[in-house]
């Protein structure tokens, strides 16, 4: 496995930095291994906190007055411009949920959007020169105010989520077919496509525009279909201890595009190791509550569990020995 192998080979030659647009909030949650008050959270938190460890990351969202700063100075500790952080008078978006046995399955008690219900991103004029851009799991019609203000990024990337499929589908049909890769779950593409099967669902998908999909299954790991270069399957790395899954998937897709801001390229060699890199960051995301064990995280540590993939992934290729030998 190459990691961080040095100038861009082939593909499509990518600028940095990236940038994210989405949400910061408070999150109180409780799993089966224990339970935190406002905690920092949100989509762009995952995501920029994962990112960072790549490459610069912008970082648009909006904040209430009682957003702690100790949360923003920790933002910023790991190379994240707040520039673009808007904030507005009155009390920061916040989430309460609970986890079950059931650790695939978020049971939100409440949520309450406070000043996050009158963001509009506005980006500050050196981020409308992002090379790539993240579309966190906002609304479609935000995603589609931020793709009229970026002037030609490199690579635009997309999450949604089950609510917009089902409130918004023409919009959010609109922002993938102007982007270059789509992140959704297992359930969220069946439900948008209408297709059982995974495969004829990034089909489908792909057939829209974009030239990537990738699938996050959870605990059962990831897939990434592309247009030119087939598929590539992951698993998730096992853990005998889940603590808490939340930020998973966008602190898989910060790793996954810092990776490949890094590397300057989306050769499919670059593409699947970003696959990697996204898994192996996820992995340690949900080993603590919220986004603590992710803020700790070295670079030293990610390559070490990329290696543990290779070698759990990996076998020998004389699959057809033993019929050959006859043993």
């Amino acid at each position: 496995m190459l990691l961080f192998d040095g100038a861009f080979r082939g593909g499509n030659q990518l600028r940095s930095p990236l940038l994210v647009v989405g949400s910061l909030g408070l999150d109180s949650l409780k799993t089966p291994t224990g339970e935190v008050e406002a905690t920092l959270g949100g989509t762009a938190a995952y995501f920029a906190m994962a990112a960072s460890l790549y490459t610069d990351v912008w970082l648009v969202a909006a904040v209430g007055t009682d957003f702690p700063p100790a949360y923003r100075r920790a933002l910023e500790e790991r190379t994240v411009d707040l520039t673009g952080l808007q904030v507005l008078d009155g009390e920061t978006f916040r989430w309460s949920g609970e986890y079950g046995a059931d650790l695939n399955v978020a049971h939100t008690l409440e949520i309450h959007l406070n000043v996050f219900s009158e963001f509009h991103p506005t980006l500050p004029t050196a981020y409308r020169q992002a090379g790539l851009v993240f579309l966190a799991n906002i609304q479609p019609a935000l995603q589609l105010e931020v793709l009229q203000q970026v002037e030609k990024p490199s690579l635009v990337a997309v999450d949604s989520r089950d609510l917009w499929i089902q409130m918004s589908r023409d919009e959010l049909t609109e922002v993938i077919r102007k982007s270059d890769l789509v992140f959704l779950n297992d359930a969220e593409i069946r439900e948008y496509t209408r297709e059982a099967n995974l495969v004829a669902a990034a089909r489908s998908v792909l057939a829209l525009g974009p030239r990537l999909v990738v699938i996050k299954k959870g605990e059962h790991g990831a897939i990434l279909v592309s247009q030119e270069d087939g598929m590539f399957a992951i698993p998730a790395f096992p853990h005998e201890l889940v603590a808490d899954p939340t930020g998973a998937g966008d602190s898989f897709a910060g790793a996954m595009l810092g990776y490949l801001a890094r590397r300057g390229g989306t050769d499919i060699g670059a593409l699947r190791r970003a696959v990697v890199h996204g898994s192996a960051v996820a992995s340690f995301t949900v080993q603590a509550l919220g986004t603590e064990r992710l803020a700790a995280l070295t670079m030293d540590e990610v390559l070490q569990r990329c290696r543990a993939f290779r070698y759990l992934t990996q076998f020998d290729d004389d699959v057809e020995g033993v019929w050959e030998k006859g043993t």
